[in-house]
């Protein structure tokens, strides 16, 4: 089996532009959650967000594009570009049609969408509905523009999986490569749904937070004071590739990706199915995927949303998959710090998995204070763990029930 390796990672999240930053204000416990000032939220039940901070599109795309790109794309684009950057890996002629370009958006741009709904409505009718609209609103536009930009001329795919897109873009990558369509895959996600729509309707699930004094301690996975999830925005990506092609130019190589698994609840369009039936069989299938068996599984980046019923049946669905050993198997939620960044969760996650492995911590569950007794599992609580990691499992699950699990290991020749 071709063996699929990540050799460079880009990232813009509510903890910083770059890896390093965000993933240093992991290890610190640093939340990035704060009042909303994209918009006035006064009205709104929750009035809180993980907004991207100190991001300039300028300093990775010219001012002429960005005006007609959604800001998800702005993420996107950035994101590959340090990604890029980091993999030192140039696109030439031979390398073109063997480069793939996976990614995945909830939402796509939404905030897009209501500009220009306004405008129409307001403004001046049809001839203010810029014929930047379409481009800009959807979602496969983001690795349209990073192919344009790289020239990488094999397949371009935009997975739109919920909270499951960009989990499932890398897996459908790491197959594509394992399957030699491609020999390198830039894949992940991004999304920018914190506006007056994106937030109205998630308050109106009441599927959010409304600790709006305290939103530093807002999202509090699988603790029993735990009221919701936090929105997010941001982009991760990585670059996958061919171990062999890796190597024969040199690549550094962070971890390797390693099994893919996915699953449908076929239960409810927003609860997950009870006990978490369906993140088993996803689970299960990575590690099917990667040959091991789950005793093998040394952490669990968790879905972790902050949520009731996601915490309790993820934590359910983990003691199904690794039995007794649950008790002892290190789980985490890193959105107890990004905020939950929806389509684009799965990329950044998979990204702390990797780097997990290479540094041997684990990242904290922070603000994890008041045990929930149903979620009885070893959370990392609070500050990060330092402990060698040679498997690492991410789990991502979607609204629709879509359910995708990554397993990550440490690279070994």
């Amino acid at each position: 089996m071709r063996r699929v390796v990540i050799t460079g990672m880009g990232a813009v999240t509510p903890l910083g532009v770059g890896v390093r930053p965000t993933w240093d204000a992991v290890l610190a416990g640093t939340s990035g959650v704060g009042p909303i000032t994209r918009f006035d939220a006064t009205g709104f039940s929750t009035t809180i967000a993980a907004e991207v901070k100190g991001f300039d599109p300028e300093d990775f795309i010219d001012r002429k594009e960005i005006k007609r790109m959604d800001p998800f794309i702005h993420y996107a684009m950035a994101a590959a570009h340090m990604a890029m950057e980091d993999a030192g890996l140039s696109i030439d002629a031979a390398l073109a049609p063997r480069t793939g370009v996976y990614m995945g958006s909830g939402l796509g741009g939404l905030s897009t969408l209501e500009r220009y709904h306004k405008a129409y409505l307001l403004e001046g009718g049809p001839r203010k509905i810029s014929p930047f609209f379409i481009p800009m609103l959807i979602s496969n536009l983001a690795p349209g523009h990073i192919a344009m930009r790289y020239g990488a001329k094999g397949p371009n795919i935009t997975t739109t999986t919920a909270c499951a897109a960009s989990s499932h873009a890398m897996g459908e990558g790491m197959h594509a490569i394992r399957n030699g369509v491609c020999d390198v895959v830039i894949s992940g996600g991004a999304e920018a749904t914190v506006t007056p729509l994106g937030l109205g309707g998630f308050c109106s699930m009441k599927a959010l937070s409304d600790r709006n004094d305290d939103p530093t301690h807002a999202s509090r996975p699988f603790d029993k004071d735990r009221d919701g999830f936090v929105m997010g925005e941001g982009s991760a990506i990585l670059v996958l590739e061919e171990l062999e092609f890796a190597r024969k130019r040199g690549a550094k190589i962070y971890a390797e990706l390693c099994g893919y698994g996915a699953s449908a609840d076929a239960h409810h369009v927003t609860a997950p199915a009870p006990g978490g039936e369906g993140a088993v069989r996803a689970m299960a299938a990575a590690i099917a995927d990667a040959g091991i068996s789950p005793a093998s599984v040394d952490y669990v980046n968790a879905h972790g949303t902050s949520t009731p019923y996601n915490d309790l049946y993820e934590t359910m669905a983990i003691k199904t998959v690794f039995g007794e050993r649950a008790r002892s198997l290190p789980v985490s939620s890193t959105k107890s710090m990004t905020g939950h960044l929806l389509g684009a969760a799965g990329a950044l996650e998979g990204m702390f998995c990797s780097l997990a492995i290479r540094d041997g911590v684990l990242p904290p569950t922070v603000n994890y204070t008041t045990p929930d007794p149903e979620c009885d599992l070893d959370y990392v609580p609070n500050v990060p763990r330092r402990q060698p990691v040679r498997y690492a499992l991410s789990n991502s699950f979607g609204f629709g029930g879509t359910n995708s699990v990554l397993l990550f290991r440490r690279f070994e020749e």
